[in-house]
């Protein structure tokens, strides 16, 4: 059951309507079993996120993937004879990147679409994309997935296929598919270049003020926080990748102005053509003067999140910028981890020391919440003064009246 791919166009491997899927993942020496469960919880909001279901997850004990099918034979007789069982689920996602051969012999075995995290995050960046740098982008990276599998995804393409003027002699169909793919990614990057040529000047026509940007796991309110700043109406959804395409706003506190961008959130195993397809877009973190690094407090994974940015930012060149810590969604974090039972002095007790663990790691933080405004006069004075700052650096023979 070879996959259908066309050249050039970019296809969505997820329908609109609600599919059902089945997980799969592994735990190897380097993953623990709570770090894979970890992973599961994201990948099936993944799927969510691209529309699909999860019926069940099934994971697997082994010391390396294995080369033919990821998983064991008897793991893969397991899937099959679940998938026997419940004929609405349409498709199996795999929690690591598979190789074009281990999708085909997935595929032929177990009679259903397979889909691996990379192709996962691609289908919903496909569906958020909305300007022309966003699509362009996107294609470039579903290309530089598909080159390396060319030779496992077609195995019809082996035979050879001369052709006047069109192939040299003996030339098999697979090099010319390949030389397809090449030249199709050349034609994106040199569209990518023009458009980041435009908006490299448009951000020299933004004038002097001081760069603000915000980044961050996704989910974790970075568009929330910037309509509460910006008074603006960006997508904000309780969603993985809600915001693909930079946003800018022009921000004044008092009679301050400075510029404030949304970016794109990171996430963990986000696969590396998709990082370098979306550099351009992520130059508005490599220029900008300073960071707000948005976590969510609430998520049980919080720190693993706040590791994945700054390894993300070290990757950028933006990881020594000055970087204020802002813990959102304290709120939840309360209705999460404090017990009913416990008086109010305790419960503040047990605040005050996570703060200070925090401060005490991560540097300079505040803590609000961007949905009840809780905590919001500390974070614009904390802002105001890192701004002010920037301004003193940039400017240092010019009086600012702030």
């Amino acid at each position: 059951m070879a996959k259908e791919w066309t050249l050039g166009e970019k296809t969505s491997s997820l329908k609109k309507e609600t599919e059902y899927a089945v997980l799969v993942g592994l735990i190897t020496p380097k993953v623990t079993e709570t770090q894979a469960h970890e992973f599961m919880d994201e990948l099936e909001f993944l799927a969510e996120t691209a529309g699909a279901k999860t019926i069940k997850r099934f994971t697997q004990r082994l010391a390396h993937p294995e080369h033919r099918t990821f998983v064991g034979k008897g793991k893969v007789d397991e899937i099959r004879a679940y998938l026997d069982r419940h004929e609405e689920i349409t498709m199996v996602i795999f929690d690591d990147d598979l190789s074009g051969k281990q999708t085909n012999n997935l595929e032929e075995v177990l009679k259903v679409k397979i889909i691996d995290r990379s192709t996962l995050i691609l289908d919903i960046f496909a569906s958020r994309a909305q300007t022309a740098q966003a699509k362009t982008q996107v294609e470039l990276a579903q290309m530089k997935y598909l080159m390396p599998r060319l030779k496992g995804l077609w195995t019809h393409l082996e035979r050879q296929a001369g052709g006047i003027g069109t192939r040299g002699p003996g030339e098999t169909q697979i090099e010319t598919d390949r030389r397809i793919v090449q030249y199709r990614m050349k034609i994106l990057e040199d569209r990518l270049k023009d458009i980041d040529r435009q908006n490299q000047t448009q951000r020299k026509t933004r004038g002097e003020m001081v760069r603000v940007a915000l980044v961050g796991y996704t989910n974790v309110g970075k568009s929330t926080l910037l309509n509460l700043l910006s008074k603006s109406e960006v997508l904000a959804e309780n969603k993985l990748f809600a915001t693909l395409d930079t946003t800018v706003r022009k921000v004044v506190f008092g009679t301050m102005p400075f510029l404030l961008s949304d970016t794109v959130g990171f996430i963990r195993k986000l696969p590396h053509h998709l990082v370098e397809s979306f550099k351009s877009t992520l130059d508005e973190v490599r220029e900008s003067d300073i960071l707000l690094h948005v976590v969510d407090l609430a998520h049980p994974q919080c720190e693993d999140h706040i590791r994945t940015v700054q390894q993300t930012l070290q990757e950028l060149g933006a990881a020594e910028k000055p970087t204020l810590m802002v813990f959102n969604k304290i709120d939840m974090y309360r209705e999460r981890y404090y017990d009913d039972l416990l008086d109010d002095a305790t419960k503040a007790e047990i605040e005050a020391d996570m703060r200070d663990r925090m401060k005490h790691t991560y540097g300079e933080s505040v803590f609000i919440s961007a949905h009840t405004k809780e905590g919001m006069d500390d974070f614009r004075e904390r802002l105001i003064r890192l701004i002010k700052e920037s301004y003193v650096v940039r400017y240092p023979h010019q009086v600012k009246g702030w």
